[in-house]
């Protein structure tokens, strides 16, 4: 299995289908004892398709917390659509837990730049909708288990 790192930590996080591409000055950074500042690239093994990159995206946007609610905001139940083009252009529907949350700004960016450093898409679209609100039933079940829901 390839490692996938996680941007704030460097955390190998496991996936089958992507490998790591950290471009920047990456040894200077790691030497210090600042955070590293990298830009991320996440290169796809295989000539990408509708399903692989499909696949990519949630891998990605199952590395992005609510802040103030320890899920990621996959499984939380924060996207509502994942569509990609012929042409691998991605448009994603999401929502927040509430209108006046306020890291809404800062989760809707971080969607769209995490997903746009994924090799083979061409452009991210996110949208922001509240038409239908959030409810704890758009949670997954696994995540209403370890909140203790279910």
């Amino acid at each position: 299995m390839d490692n996938i790192y996680h941007l704030s930590t460097l955390t190998p996080i496991f996936t089958p289908t992507l490998t790591p591409i950290l471009t920047s000055n990456l040894t200077s950074n790691l030497t210090s004892n600042s955070t590293p500042l990298l830009t991320p690239y996440y290169q796809i093994d295989m000539e990408p398709t509708k399903e692989t990159l499909n696949e990519a995206i949630i891998n990605c946007l199952k590395n992005i917390y609510d802040p103030e609610i320890p899920v990621n905001i996959y499984d939380l139940g924060l996207i509502y659509n994942i569509d990609i083009d012929d042409e691998f252009n991605v448009k994603i529907l999401m929502t927040m837990t509430a209108p006046d949350c306020p890291e809404a700004e800062y989760m809707f960016r971080e969607v769209k730049d995490m997903v746009s450093y994924i090799s083979g898409i061409k452009s991210v679209d996110v949208e922001l909708t509240f038409d239908p609100p959030w409810t704890f039933d758009n949670l997954s079940d696994a995540t209403k288990t370890e909140l203790g829901f279910l």
